[in-house]
């Protein structure tokens, strides 16, 4: 069977492949993600996936490769990682009481080609977040460099009222469509 490449160095991604017995190495792509812009946040982040993903695939003929890149918008806008806390909690303060999307996209490549697909989750944060919570939660430092600046799958759970679509796509990686993807190509269950 074929090796799959996670064009990657993200630790939470490669979590997410070994929790669904996906084995998988992680190869970091030779990308600069800033210098790849699209007309929007969701073709930004499929241009960036291809790019990852075609850039290790160079390198790893004889594998299929994953590139992924998330972005979190609202209103047209992206929302990426806060800067500085100041900028953060601003962030945080417009979230509150709103829903905003989450957008992984996922570019596959190998020898054959390639394909690639997106998957949107909707987010809702509480209204009843007060600004010393969102300082606290900013004080804890847990999402510094995460984009939104937050972590649902940790102490950021407490800003979070409601999702709307796929949990691990949230976290890091649509773990699911992946899946189908994979079985389309032949691959099974592992043992």
């Amino acid at each position: 069977m074929t090796r799959l490449v996670l064009a990657s160095t993200s630790p939470w991604r490669l979590q997410l492949l070994d929790e669904a017995g996906i084995l998988a190495q992680a190869v970091a792509p030779a990308v600069s993600e800033e210098d790849i812009v699209g007309g929007g946040p969701v073709e930004t982040a499929q241009m960036r996936a291809m790019a990852k993903a075609q850039s290790v695939a160079e390198r790893r003929p004889d594998a299929l490769v994953l590139g992924a890149d998330q972005v979190i918008h609202m209103d047209g806008e992206t929302i990426g990682k806060p800067a500085d806390d100041s900028i953060w909690l601003g962030r945080l303060q417009a979230m509150r009481g709103r829903t905003h999307k989450l957008t992984t996209a996922v570019a596959l490549v190998d020898g054959d080609g390639s394909e690639e697909f997106t998957v949107t989750t909707e987010v809702r944060f509480r209204s009843d977040l007060s600004d010393d919570e969102l300082r606290d939660y900013i004080a804890s430092g847990e999402a510094r460099g995460c984009a939104g600046g937050y972590m649902i799958e940790r102490r950021g759970a407490w800003l979070v009222e409601s999702i709307e679509g796929d949990w691990s796509n949230v976290i890091g990686l649509p773990v699911l469509h992946l899946v189908s993807r994979l079985r389309a190509r032949g691959w099974s269950v592992p043992t």
